[in-house]
């Protein structure tokens, strides 16, 4: 088992002096917005110097970010939104941008730590950019690791990126994992809240609605991640990035449901030991660990009251009712581009979801017949390659969700 790219806990993770150059790719959306209210704690202002924030539609709050972090860039990637960008920020001497390129570019600008938040496959492209420009890579994109597994740790381990797992799940065991114990590590455990259905039959999940599914009981998301999570392709997801993150192999990963959310995830070791990682479910904490590492800073979360805490609950996932962890399995054991494949065709069936074109359990079986279709073809050497296999999928999957 080998570290994750660039991480050597032996030193600090920046030997910069003075201000640390922080770039949020994602800055409008949850993962961005908290990353900057975590900065904003962080912060005398000086200790940070934000060099690029980056949005989509969203402008007049990405303007502001920009003004309130001085940022030396401001990009969206609706190429249609950039005149109301530059009129938002006219006068401030923020540099305006607009488009993917454009997105590539702020994100390969000398940074020391990049906050990699742009969600799906948009994302690629930027923050690999990012990792070949050298800085720290504050992982939350999940398709650098689902679509591009090792084309990306690759071009890490390249430039001599660290990369820093935010998703709750992998940095509790990062956490965990100790260095010098990876020899010993049996098992990597993900808990799963199970979604608002892990106790409903699956005749009454066949009438679920978006909107019922986009409510999770714990976490505060996106509603598409939220249905993710309602149909556990967010874990599945997970498993395959667990993979590559820490170099297991498919059958040392296991997925827990825990309904409290209070254990984020654990690592089993060979003499028996588990450790976990506890803490109240709020991203900030993923997101502060992230960014004061190697230490550890005061995060303004909530804190765990063990006096409160009733029980803690744990059951195996029902594979019958959540297919998506058997998908997972079975696209790290394909290998080749079953990731990209299962990762683009699980879009094409949410989005169909959302429209109200297909049902709930529709979702997972336009994933498995896509991949059927497909099969998993050769392992990708290109970021092309993974854009093709995307969009394959994502048109293979529309093709036979209406067959």
């Amino acid at each position: 088992m080998q570290a994750l790219a660039g991480i050597d806990d032996s030193e600090e993770l920046s030997s910069v002096s003075g201000p640390r150059r922080v770039t949020v790719l994602g800055a409008t959306g949850s993962i961005g917005r908290n990353t900057l209210d975590v900065i904003r704690h962080f912060s005398a202002r000086e200790d940070f110097r934000v060099v690029a924030l980056t949005g989509m539609a969203n402008v007049e709050l990405l303007a502001a970010q920009a003004i309130e972090f001085g940022a030396e860039i401001a990009v969206t990637a609706d190429e249609e939104k950039y005149h109301a960008l530059k009129a938002a920020l006219a006068g401030t001497g923020i540099e305006v941008a607009a488009g993917s390129l454009a997105l590539e570019e702020a994100a390969s600008r000398p940074s020391d730590w990049v906050m990699a938040g742009i969600v799906g496959i948009a994302g690629l492209a930027p923050t690999l950019a990012a990792a070949r420009a050298g800085g720290t890579i504050a992982l939350a994109n999940k398709e650098c690791l689902v679509s591009a597994g090792d084309l990306f740790l690759a071009e890490c381990a390249s430039s001599g990126s660290a990369v820093l797992p935010v998703d709750s799940e992998h940095n509790a065991i990062f956490q965990v994992l100790e260095q010098n114990q990876r020899h010993a590590v049996e098992r990597i455990i993900l808990t799963a809240s199970g979604g608002p259905f892990r106790d409903w039959p699956m005749a009454r999940m066949a009438d679920v609605t978006p909107q019922s599914a986009a409510a999770h009981p714990n976490w505060s998301m996106g509603m598409k991640i939220s249905i993710d999570s309602a149909t556990m392709f967010n874990k599945a997801l997970e498993m395959i990035e667990a993979r590559h993150l820490f170099a297991v192999e498919p059958g040392q990963i296991e997925v827990v449901i825990h309904p409290q959310s209070v254990i984020h995830s654990m690592v089993g070791y060979a003499d028996g030991s588990v450790l976990a990682q506890m803490g109240s479910p709020d991203m900030r904490t993923a997101i502060g660990f992230a960014l004061a590492w190697p230490r550890r800073a005061h995060v303004p979360v909530e804190r765990l009251d063990f006096a409160k805490l009733s029980r803690l609950d744990f059951e195996a996932p029902d594979e019958q009712r959540f297919p998506a962890l058997r998908l997972a399995r079975e696209a790290m054991t394909a290998g080749g581009l079953a990731g990209a494949i299962l990762n683009g065709a699980k879009e094409a069936a949410l989005d169909a979801f959302i429209e109200g074109k297909i049902g709930f359990l529709d979702i997972a079986r336009a994933v498995e017949d896509t991949l059927d279709h497909l099969g998993p073809g050769e392992e990708p050497d290109t970021l092309e390659a993974v854009f093709e296999a995307d969009r394959s999928a994502r048109e293979t999957a529309l093709k036979l969700m209406v067959a």
